[in-house]
């Protein structure tokens, strides 16, 4: 059995009550307490992650506006430095290479935050389409994240920073953040539904950083938390996790992350003519949000119903934390998305009924 990577933090998750298990070659902590305080925790207070498992790749050079252009689906001329943006990469099929963060670190310079089980992949894609004066940079093993998500998340980092946090807004970032000593790039992004920042940092700050969060965190209730609230957090926000609602067999616009996907964009990119069609001609299928009428919890991979005919999957599903309900996220034919369209999902065997309900499931309250 090949040896699982490990991330910075590894040896300290011990000490937090962390249990480790085997995400795509990382051993990483499923929870530390209990998936359903840790999502409570990132719902009310905050919770802080270790996400140094995702991968970090540098675009630099004069043709790098260009050559991004080509590559992703959203319209990176948009971007303005120290920006965020959302995007996918696609095949010519229209089918999802990854879907990734791009930051702008100057006129010249970007950084792309991938999916960690599409490091090597994305990687390589990138180089094997590479032209123009750009040059490409692997630093996902140099880099580590941490997440600090929910709504007192500015609150507690202010703690242990000069810098003024409000000043960073929704997918901005600063990259010379001084906390506690130490230099990060800290960005107001994150993968929950709630308020929060991604900070990034050498690996070898990792663990002091991982410390004076949760200490500076301590009085307000900020707790350590794993990959189990992680999805739960993801998945009520209705957050796409790639290998389940997006995949090389399913298209940003199938999974409903349209917004990520500029067909009008001057540039033509990989993938458009396909996405093209599809937007013009109407999907044949597409993700929605479905709610059990019936008793059972929709996991990932079961089939659903509908008129004793098979109509596609659920790509994830649990029992909502937060809503106390059993529901799901489920890839169907298209003439069966309508909002209350009854449909059945084959859970052991026996098919349960379910109703087809609007997303995002849950939606964090606007500050006033």
């Amino acid at each position: 059995m090949s040896q699982l990577k490990k991330t910075p933090l590894h040896d300290i998750y011990q000490q937090y009550g962390g249990k480790t298990i085997d995400f795509g070659g990382w051993a990483l902590p499923v929870q530390f307490s209990s998936i359903k305080e840790e999502h409570e925790a990132v719902r009310t207070k905050a919770g802080l992650f270790d996400v140094s498992h995702m991968g970090e790749i540098e675009v630099k050079g004069q043709d790098s506006l260009r050559y991004l252009q080509k590559m992703m689906t959203n319209d990176v001329a948009k971007l303005k430095t120290f920006g965020a943006q959302y995007t996918a990469m696609c095949y010519e099929n229209g089918g999802t290479v990854d879907d990734l963060l791009i930051y702008k670190m100057t006129e010249d310079e970007y950084l792309l935050v991938v999916n960690a089980a599409n490091i090597e992949k994305d990687y390589q894609w990138l180089q094997s389409h590479l032209e123009g004066n750009v040059e490409l940079k692997n630093l996902s093993e140099d880099m580590s994240q941490l997440a600090l998500q929910g709504p007192m998340a500015e609150l507690v980092l202010q703690k242990i920073t000069d810098v003024d946090l409000s000043e960073i807004g929704f997918f901005k970032f600063n990259q010379t953040v001084n906390i506690n000593g130490k230099n990060a790039l800290v960005s107001r992004t994150g993968y929950t539904g709630e308020d929060g920042f991604e900070i990034y940092c050498q690996n070898e700050d990792a663990v002091f950083l991982w410390q004076s969060i949760l200490e500076a965190g301590k009085e307000d209730g900020v707790l350590p938390c794993g990959l189990g609230a992680r999805d739960t957090l993801r998945f009520e926000a209705n957050l796409a996790l790639y290998g389940q609602e997006l995949s090389a067999e399913i298209s940003p616009l199938e999974a409903g992350i349209g917004f990520a996907v500029k067909v009008n964009k001057e540039e033509d990119f990989i993938g458009k003519v396909a996405l093209k069609s599809q937007k013009e001609n109407g999907l044949s299928r597409k993700i929605v949000g479905i709610e059990m009428i019936e008793r059972g919890i929709p996991r990932h991979g079961y089939a659903v119903y509908a008129d004793d005919q098979l109509i596609g999957e659920v790509t994830t599903g649990t029992q909502s934390p937060t809503l106390k309900k059993n529901i799901g996220l489920a890839l169907l034919d298209n003439q069966y998305t309508a909002l209350d369209s009854e449909v059945e999902v084959e859970i052991r065997n026996k098919r349960v009924r379910a109703k087809v309900i609007a997303t995002p499931f849950y939606k964090k309250e606007k500050k006033n």
